[in-house]
């Protein structure tokens, strides 16, 4: 039986893009947003069975204090914190917050599901290795963590991570291979040692990634905008914004 549910996260079209999927999977979605400051009081207000929240930045103070209502308003409400990892301060804060799981943002659909059905039922979702590597990295804190956009960055070439933006930005392979004037075949290379080195498995999964760790904007500050084209995050002159073909 499908779950009730409302999607909410830092970036509104990866909340719709979550919720078509999901909808495509026989689940009931009451909304998709991105969250404010009235996210609580629209999840307190549907009263959902599952409340999916994404956030890019699960350690700040404060991020789950909108979990903190809905449990008080809401008790039979299972909010599911989609985060980065591994982020174990934020894994603690979401649960103490009254999360009933936390998944990784790069995960497959499949996963964010089971962990929705878990959450329904009453169980704990969190995945066992994202536990153990959070309980490793409290118990062997390093000196100076590092930054999972910059290290991501650090994977990909100059013209991996041009490529990368075009993806986020929704270019299909066509417009990829004309902006960079690269002939497909190539562009389509670029694409699949992108989605490689990152760990994903499709072009909605890399954009999601680098929105969610900061390495777009990483990858702005480390060689500005394209002329004629618009910095990570933004439209040219002239231009539309969509997302990802997830066909390409």
């Amino acid at each position: 039986m499908g779950v009730r549910l409302m999607v909410v996260d830092d970036h509104r079209l990866l909340a719709e893009a979550l919720a078509s999927a999901l909808k495509l999977r026989g689940h009931r979605v009451l909304a998709a947003a991105a969250p404010t400051a009235g996210v609580a009081e629209l999840v307190v207000s549907r009263a959902p069975e599952v409340c999916l929240m994404g956030t890019a930045t699960p350690a700040d103070p404060g991020v789950f204090d909108p979990i903190v209502r809905i449990k008080r308003e809401r008790p039979q409400v299972a909010v599911v914190v989609l985060g980065p990892v591994p982020s174990p301060r934020g894994i603690a804060a979401a649960f103490a917050a009254g999360a009933s799981g936390y998944v990784r943002h790069d995960e497959r659909i499949e996963g964010v599901e089971r962990a929705m059905v878990k959450a329904r039922a009453g169980e704990a979702a969190v995945a066992p290795q994202l536990l153990q590597g959070a309980f490793t990295e409290l118990l062997n804190p390093v000196a100076q963590p590092d930054d999972e956009g910059q290290r991501l960055l650090r994977m990909l070439t100059p013209r991996e991570v041009e490529v990368l933006v075009r993806v986020a930005e929704g270019e299909d392979t066509r417009l990829i291979a004309a902006g960079m004037g690269i002939a497909p075949s190539t562009a389509r290379t670029h694409v699949q040692r992108v989605l490689m080195k990152l760990g994903v498995g499709s072009r909605l999964e890399a954009a999601a990634l680098a929105a969610r760790t900061g390495l777009l904007d990483r990858a702005a500050l480390t060689a500005g905008a394209t002329p004629g084209r618009a910095a990570p995050g933004g439209a040219a002159p002239g231009s539309t914004m969509r997302g990802p073909d997830p066909r390409e």
